[in-house]
């Protein structure tokens, strides 16, 4: 992963290498020599946000029947009770 920075003049003179620069990592935009945005892809932006998905699509992922998982059955013994 790339990181590139650029000025807020730099973006605004040549938006299209700052998009093509975000496919390689996130761009730094400053403002004044500050960092002040991020640019990134839209797909990076969901990956990082945690994009929300139902149950079924997450264990119908692909690759996802190769993981092991051992499970063990788990019995639970009641316990005495002293009532006197």
């Amino acid at each position: 992963m790339t990181v590139t920075t650029l000025s807020s003049r730099e973006l605004n003179h040549d938006v299209s290498s700052a998009k093509k620069a975000a496919r390689n990592g996130p761009v730094i935009i400053t403002d004044r020599g500050k960092p002040s945005h991020v640019l990134m892809t839209y797909d990076e932006f969901e990956r990082l946000s945690g994009k929300h998905r139902s149950l079924a699509a997450a264990l119908s992922m692909p690759g996802l029947s190769d993981i092991e998982f051992p499970s063990t059955r788990v019995t639970i013994q009641p316990r005495e009770v002293d009532l006197s």
